[in-house]
């Protein structure tokens, strides 16, 4: 385990696991950013479908953004990767990528 003076600090990692929740992730980060926090976002579960929205256009520039290919996948929507904007092909990722976010980012939040 990292002590918390490993942790990076000025960070904020969210972990998107539902599809409720897109206006505050939103939110979240426009303020964290507005702040100059470094923002790291990874979707997984239902929230993959949060990623084919208009509104997550207003996350791209504004935080790191990484997606579970499983859940992609799982979900049906493999094919459409191309249609998600701000993330490329290496940000598809998997869950590994969500437990280094759990032991860098000095905050962390789950929706």
């Amino acid at each position: 385990m990292v002590a918390k003076a490993d942790k990076i600090p000025g960070t904020l990692g969210i972990l998107v696991c539902s599809d409720k929740y897109m206006s505050h992730v939103v939110n979240l980060t426009r303020a964290a950013y507005a702040r100059s926090k470094q923002v790291h976002i990874f979707f997984t579960g239902s929230a993959v479908f949060l990623t084919l929205l208009p509104e997550f256009r207003d996350l791209v520039g504004r935080a790191a953004l990484s997606i579970c290919d499983v859940s992609f996948r799982a979900f049906g929507l493999h094919g459409r990767e191309d249609e998600v904007p701000g993330v490329g092909f290496k940000d598809f990722a998997t869950q590994a990528k969500n437990a280094e976010l759990i032991e860098t980012m000095e905050r962390y939040v789950v929706f």
